[in-house]
């Protein structure tokens, strides 16, 4: 994400600080104000062969590498930065937080996740994506034990893999 300096965009916060209606309003000035951004969709499949973490990393150094524009510099949220990164960069825990460029990045992410999640009910409405958007919460966990995961789910996520596991009694 690359913000332009001389269109600040009042409001931006930890994405998971502001409420949805919040993050729906913000996201379409981020585009419009933006020099540039890239967003990157990692598949469950993905995942489950990387594993979560490696994931996310390949995703930020996809994202960086995507943009229109080279970046001279990135900060990403977080502890760890990804390997071969096209340019430098700072790893900041809680970086969301702290900066403007981090923090619309973490909204866009979040309201894409959310619009994948709406999609994916409309598929698989036994599940609740649209309400919970993803995150095991009760009501999703009773219902990937009553139906068993969809090819939404990842395989390697602890939750899945009990759904799936075979009953010895």
């Amino acid at each position: 994400m690359i913000l332009d300096p001389q269109r600040p965009i009042d409001g931006l916060d930890d994405s998971k600080k502001l409420t949805p209606a919040r993050r729906e309003a913000l996201a379409p000035l981020i585009r419009e104000r933006a020099i540039a951004f890239h967003l990157v969709v990692i598949e469950p499949e993905r995942i489950d062969r990387l594993n979560i973490f490696q994931a996310t990393l390949a995703g930020m150094r996809e994202a960086l590498q995507g943009l229109s524009i080279k970046p001279g510099h990135a900060r990403i949220d977080g502890n760890k930065l990804p390997k071969d990164l096209p340019c430098s960069a700072d790893a900041i825990v809680g970086g969301d937080a702290l900066f403007a460029e981090i923090s619309a990045a973490s909204i866009l992410a979040k309201v894409e996740r959310d619009r994948l999640m709406v999609e994916l009910d409309a598929l698989y409405p036994e599940y609740g994506f649209a309400s919970h958007k993803g995150y095991p919460t009760p009501e999703h966990l009773a219902a990937l034990a009553k139906h068993g995961p969809c090819p939404a789910h990842r395989r390697s996520y602890a939750p899945v893999r009990a759904v799936m596991a075979p009953k010895l009694f």
